[in-house]
């Protein structure tokens, strides 16, 4: 006999079922266009939701977008999450620099860029919200993971260390944007790591100051 799972259960699954479809017709319409244009209405038709349900889930169509880019960048945290670690030192730092190192970032910031509409290396309020939002979701989402990986560390140099690179990655986005235009190419691949690479030395060693004036 097929069991019926318990009322909660089942609105559960149906509240997990719509935002999934929400967000996979959010996904469909950008790829269409290369751009978050659509409307409210658009999406809820393409999701086979009402426009209410929409806004049961997500506050805003930023916020809908804003998602869509953490799960495309969020490729970062798969990597991560399925890579046994080859650093010898056992540093969660390492492990993290490993993965940065070793995934190909430039897609998915050319995809971010693109979709948020940017056309400038400067950001306007708002796409500098979303692109903030993009990161520290991921950020908050790899926290949870070294954490599980590092018990023995306090949450709180876990955050730090996280928020550094991350909050690094948004200042190296603005720069790489500038240098290629948002390229997906070999050249464009090239400065990235370049600008990487100064993220990590930075973090890892801290910031001194370059005037040698004095």
């Amino acid at each position: 006999m097929l069991r019926i799972p318990p009322g909660g259960d089942r609105r559960a699954a149906l509240k997990a079922r719509h935002r999934r479809a929400i967000i996979d017709a959010a996904a469909a319409l950008i790829d269409e266009t290369g751009v978050a244009t659509f409307t409210v209405d658009e999406l809820a038709a393409r999701a086979d939701v009402s426009r209410r349900t929409v806004f049961n889930h997500f506050a805003s169509i930023d916020e809908i977008v804003t998602t869509v880019c953490s799960e495309v960048l969020g490729g970062l945290l798969d990597e991560f999450t399925a890579r046994t670690p080859t650093t010898a030192t056992g540093d969660m730092f390492d492990e993290v620099v490993e993965v940065l190192r070793a995934t190909d970032l430039v897609p998915p910031m050319a995809y971010l860029t693109r979709v948020i509409g940017m056309e400038d290396p400067v950001a306007s309020p708002r796409q500098a919200v979303m692109l903030l939002s993009t990161f520290t979701d991921i950020s908050e989402r790899l926290s949870e993971e070294l954490t599980r990986r590092h018990p023995q560390t306090e949450l709180l140099d876990i955050h730090l260390m996280v928020s550094a690179l991350f909050g690094g990655l948004v200042v190296l986005h603005r720069y790489w944007f500038e240098a290629t235009a948002a390229a997906v190419d070999d050249e464009s691949r090239r400065i990235w790591s370049e600008l990487l690479e100064r993220l990590i030395a930075a973090t890892r060693n801290g910031h001194r100051s370059t005037d040698t004036s004095s």
